[in-house]
């Protein structure tokens, strides 16, 4: 439930929302969704967190970066890190869930509704600090998979639990949109002069 009058945050957990939009079968079109939340009250702020290789010029989430940076996000990164576990496995690292708690902490006063697009449990004491600040607490994630994508004790403090599901109409990218991408990206390699 959103309120016209309420000052909106959105606090994206890019993997998170990445992974979720994978599992219900639908790539995120964050122009829409930026024009979705806007029109349900006044936006305040649209946070986005992900975690970047260390060649991050040759990152395939760089382009979705920079275009979020230009286009009304702002975007939180930090490199991931390598680290060799135990057993000698290589293993990488790249949480923002710290990052993002201290933003949506500082935002409190300055918003009455936060949109977390997340489902990951280790939120659920975020949400009840925010709740206790006065601040609504929606959370965008889904039940439509096998298992679902948001743990339960998150899904149970929230004020209110949006299945990303049911918004592929409003935020989903069009499914020929990206064929037609693809085709200009095709076109583009196959104009392009070779050595």
């Amino acid at each position: 439930m959103f309120y016209s009058d309420e000052r909106l945050g959105l606090f994206i957990d890019g993997a998170n929302l990445y992974a979720t939009a994978r599992g219900v079968g639908f790539d995120i079109d964050f122009r829409r969704l930026l024009r979705e939340f806007q029109g349900r009250g006044y936006l305040i702020r649209a946070y986005y967190y992900t975690a970047l290789a260390e060649d991050v010029e040759v990152s395939t989430i760089r382009p979705l970066i920079d275009w979020l940076d230009y286009n009304g996000y702002t975007v939180v990164t930090k490199p991931i890190k390598e680290f060799t576990d135990s057993q000698g496995r290589r293993k990488v690292k790249g949480n923002l869930d710290i990052e993002l708690a201290i933003d949506a902490l500082e935002m409190a006063e300055h918003i009455d509704h936060m949109v977390l697009f997340s489902g990951d449990g280790d939120f659920t004491p975020l949400v009840a600090a925010m709740q206790r600040r006065g601040v609504r607490v929606t959370v965008v994630s889904t039940v439509t998979t096998q298992p679902a994508m948001i743990a339960d004790d998150l899904r149970r403090r929230a004020d209110h639990f949006l299945d990303l599901a049911d918004l592929n109409a409003k935020v989903g990218r069009d499914p020929s949109e990206r064929a037609a991408r693809e085709a200009r990206r095709q076109a583009a390699i196959d104009t392009t002069p070779q050595p």
